[in-house]
């Protein structure tokens, strides 16, 4: 059993009146984090150049070969950011920014040790995005990234060349407090342990053969 149905049955609150149907019992301020407007784009991008800024361990001998590269975080760092209304598009801005994608990348040295290194891959983005008027509070850009690579070469230097698998979503997101209908709070259950049923089977056996 998980919180998803939110509210004990005995609990629930009764309706409203004027109103029986839904059984609303109260409206709440909450601080979210809203998304004004958001883009995704996917890609193949080959022929990346990368370079190791640590290793794990650290007295690795080169030269390096390739085993796999993978997005050490969900966050992208933004970076160059330049947001310009547009005319054509009203209520859009042009929005341009680096996006930097921190990596993680397994490697064995020359004499087949198993080692993972630190790295990011720094991308373009120049999209048209839905920005909100001025206000107090500022709006952000931020970036959700996720990038994987089985593909690649050593170079020289702590440097390879592979192939990516990318993605990037952008996002216009502000702090804000909405007014919502509440349910009341969350009932969480207690926990049901797990318990493994060994003798399930054998208990299911008939008591003589058939």
């Amino acid at each position: 059993m998980s919180f998803s149905n939110n509210v004990r049955p005995d609990r629930m609150p009764g309706p409203i009146a004027g109103n029986p149907a839904n059984g609303l019992c109260e409206k709440v301020c909450i601080e979210v984090k809203k998304v004004f407007d958001a883009c995704i784009k996917q890609e193949t991008l080959t022929d990346q150049v990368i370079t190791l800024s640590g290793t794990t361990p650290a007295d690795v001998q080169q030269p390096f070969t390739f085993v796999g590269a993978r997005s050490s975080s969900s966050v992208g760092t933004i970076g160059d950011l330049v947001v310009t209304p547009t005319s054509e598009t009203p209520g859009c801005s042009r929005v341009q920014c680096s996006v930097e994608i921190p990596l993680s990348v397994s490697f064995t040295d020359a004499n087949g040790t198993s080692a993972v290194g630190t790295s990011s891959l720094t991308i373009q983005r120049d999209v048209l995005l839905r920005v909100p008027e001025p206000s107090v509070i500022p709006y952000e850009i931020v970036a959700v990234v996720n990038a994987v690579s089985a593909e690649g070469s050593y170079l020289s230097d702590g440097q390879f060349s592979i192939t990516l698998c990318v993605t990037v979503i952008l996002k216009v997101v502000m702090d804000v407090e909405l007014l919502v209908p509440s349910y009341g709070y969350c009932y969480i259950p207690p926990c049901q342990e797990y318990q493994e049923e060994i003798c399930d089977g054998f208990f299911d056996l008939p008591l003589f053969p058939r």
